[in-house]
């Protein structure tokens, strides 16, 4: 099991990225240090959907680990015991708020945190990705993009999603130029950013040309900053 408290923020498109050979998939599995890692899938925010969980299972079978998942919507397993016993968790995108809304009620965070600071990876796309955050860019609600209060664990904002949804890059420019936001991560589909205990390690990619942005406010402008990257693309 890996030492340190880490964290892989998606943007998207994870599990449907090259399916056959997830390029993603493969480096947040060698972050765990281990040959054959335990990885649980919690897909709370789709509601436990069945196909999202077969397509988990899809792709994880191919790959050198032992999969499983949590189901918070049938009987539950002893969370402790569960949770604590992965080298890897991954969180499912979907509705952010109503996630976090089932998570609270069962105290998933606490024992979410209990493995992080234990040396489990932490990582989760969309919903899963922004949920670490102080705050996230969340479309929970239909009819508009929303700022969301998240766990904390990070710092600042995230959003997923920078490239692939017309929305996002405007709605974040503006917020975080309004104050509405904080700085935020910006993902395009395909990116991840790799933190080690608060701290941005890195910037992957598996798309080519996909990046990650840094937008912060800078007086009454507001700034949009390329990440450097690492291209995890077969050459």
């Amino acid at each position: 099991m890996a030492k340190n408290p880490q964290i892989i923020a998606i943007g998207g498109a994870g599990l449907f990225l090259e399916p056959e050979n997830p390029p993603l998939q493969r480096y947040i599995l060698r972050q765990t240090h281990s040959r054959n890692p335990n990885i649980c899938f919690i897909p709370t925010a789709t509601g436990d959907n069945s196909a999202y969980i077969a397509q988990f299972y899809s792709t994880f079978s191919k790959l050198r680990c032992r999969p499983a998942h949590l189901s918070l919507f049938e009987r539950t397993p002893r969370l402790p015991d569960l949770l604590l016993a992965q080298d890897l968790i991954y969180v499912a995108g979907g509705n952010t708020k109503s996630m976090l809304a089932v998570w609270r009620d069962w105290q998933l965070p606490k024992y979410l945190r209990q493995a992080w600071r234990s040396g489990t990876v932490l990582a989760g796309i969309s919903a899963g990705a922004i949920c670490w955050f102080e705050m996230g860019l969340t479309d929970s609600w239909s009819e508009r993009l929303t700022p969301l209060p998240c766990l904390g664990w990070l710092t600042n904002a995230c959003c997923p999603h920078y490239d692939s949804e017309n929305d996002r890059r405007p709605v974040t420019l503006a917020l975080v130029k309004s104050g509405a936001l904080p700085e935020t991560l910006a993902l395009e589909d395909g990116v991840a950013a790799h933190f080690i205990g608060r701290k941005l390690l890195r910037v992957v990619s598996a798309r080519e040309g996909a990046r990650a942005y840094c937008v912060r406010r800078q007086g009454t402008t507001v700034v949009e900053t390329p990440l450097p990257f690492t291209s995890l693309i077969a050459r």
